[in-house]
């Protein structure tokens, strides 16, 4: 039985060190960046959002240590990258009792916001109400939370979703775990969501609600999919990958620039190039 709280992937975090220059990196990438906002003191942190049809991109930069913080600390200690992925929650509070009626030590909910800078040149707040599955539940490497939109208006903004690369929503989150099918049943576990083994070996999870999948895959099945991209610095567990669906390959690919690898359906940006996330572009 699928959870009533918790529907599909809402946005994937990337920790970044160094906030603004992360922001001046996926602009270069072809993406409208949103203005720079701080998050509220308990968080201690600070982000810029890429912002597609019904997802988004969140770029995170911690600020002053705090309690709330210290797992992204303790990530960023060893690389940059996909940290984390929330999921949408309808409501916050009962998805808590949900998964602990399931036996899942849920946390929260957690209330916090930041300032927002309209294109009009106003002020509005981004408000959210967010819960934690377990830290120590990690599936393939990856923290998982959900996070229920008190105020969608003041992040879906229609003037930042338009992107020069015409990116329009999150396809896949691409896991690198020595055990796929390990790892893809311990997401299953946590989100009640169904698992498929691949024919190359790869297990897909559907996140729910018809939004990214998740998909976990060992290094040689990722250096398969990814011909010619280079791995190098890849973690040996984690979320290494975003595949972006695009309405224009070619438009994707100009936009990118020299940065751009052509392949089979689209074009990759390596891991390297796009702090720590690898990220491709596909027709959708």
């Amino acid at each position: 039985m699928s959870l009533n709280q918790v529907i599909g992937a809402d946005h994937a975090v990337v920790a970044v060190r160094d906030l603004d220059a992360a922001a001046e990196t996926w602009r270069s990438l072809g993406f409208t960046v949103s203005p720079r906002g701080t998050h509220s003191p308990q968080l201690g942190s600070a982000n810029y959002t890429i912002v597609f049809d019904i997802d988004y991109i969140e770029l995170l930069g911690v600020l002053a240590d705090t309690p709330h913080n210290a797992p992204t600390r303790a990530f960023l200690a060893q690389r940059e990258g996909v940290e984390r992925v929330a999921f949408t929650a309808r409501d916050s509070a009962a998805g808590v009792a949900e998964l602990q009626a399931r036996g899942i030590a849920a946390l929260g909910p957690i209330d916090f916001g930041r300032p927002v800078d309209l294109p009009d040149g106003g002020k509005s707040e981004a408000r959210f109400r967010v819960m934690h599955w377990p830290v120590d539940e990690r599936p393939g490497g990856l923290r998982i939370f959900a996070c229920q939109h008190l105020t969608r208006e003041a992040v879906w903004i229609k003037s930042l979703q338009s992107h020069a690369n015409t990116a329009h929503r999150l396809m896949q989150i691409e896991m690198l775990t020595p055990d796929p099918q390990a790892a893809g049943a311990h997401m299953m576990r946590l989100i009640d969501q169904p698992a498929e083994a691949l024919a190359d070996g790869a297990v897909r999870v559907q996140s729910g609600g018809n939004r990214a999948d998740f998909i976990f895959l060992d290094h040689a099945t990722l250096a398969k999919r990814h011909p010619g991209v280079p791995l190098e610095g890849l973690p040996a567990e984690g979320a290494v990958g975003l595949r972006i669906g695009v309405a224009d390959v070619a438009a994707a690919a100009k936009a990118v620039g020299p940065a751009a690898i052509a392949g089979e359906r689209g074009v990759t940006v390596p891991a390297s190039a796009a702090t720590g996330v690898m990220i491709s572009f596909e027709a959708t």
